[in-house]
């Protein structure tokens, strides 16, 4: 059976951590960027759908290519970050649940219904792209997601090849500078946005 964790992974995950902005001049390695996908692809989603498709921009080319498309406050997250994810879905990702989901003809669920694969593309990619946060900081590394791009920009540089792939949103990721951050923002306590019933 599983046990709680620790306080120190509490914190590492959630009370301690912050999104940065500035960046300390250490690499990431693709050691480390596979070590993340491994984590990731473990996360639930939909009848194991796994919409999610990931450009990791490591070099100066591809980080400057995205940052072209960036609105000018983001800009320079991009480009000192060790790496920049683009967490973008498949609207067909259906087409892969044949072997990714063999219980059933999950297939035929989505076929024809593009509004119901866009929906579900997006919630479950959006999942994804959260489970990116997490297992990036469970490997000691910070995260700066961000949205503030153009998506159809995006999309028409990164994938033109795959044209039923759209961006949702991009995180930086490296090791964060701590002596930039300003004060953590407001976090309310239970009752302030939750009902117990």
């Amino acid at each position: 059976m599983a046990e709680p964790l620790d306080s120190a992974a509490l914190d590492q995950l959630f009370r301690e951590a912050r999104s940065f902005s500035e960046w300390q001049d250490r690499e990431v390695t693709d050691a480390q960027i596979h070590a993340i996908w491994e984590l990731v692809k473990m996360g639930p989603t939909s009848a194991n759908q796994l919409p999610a498709r990931i450009v990791w921009c490591k070099s100066g080319p591809a980080k400057e290519r995205l940052a072209q498309h960036a609105a000018e406050g983001n800009r320079k997250k991009i480009l000192t970050a060790p790496v920049c994810a683009i967490i973008a879905m498949d609207e067909d990702f259906h087409e892969q649940l044949p072997w990714l989901f063999p219980h059933t003809d999950a297939r035929s669920w989505f076929t024809g219904d593009e509004e119901a694969r866009k929906r579900s593309a997006f919630r479950n990619g959006t999942l994804q792209g959260a489970y990116l946060i997490l297992a990036a900081r469970a490997l000691g590394l910070d995260c700066g997601p961000m949205s503030g791009f153009d998506n159809a920009a995006v999309d028409a540089d990164f994938f033109a090849d795959h044209p039923k792939w759209k961006s949702n949103f991009i995180c930086s990721i490296g090791y964060g500078d701590r002596d930039t951050l300003f004060p953590r923002s407001p976090r309310p306590d239970f009752d302030v946005f939750n009902q117990l019933l």
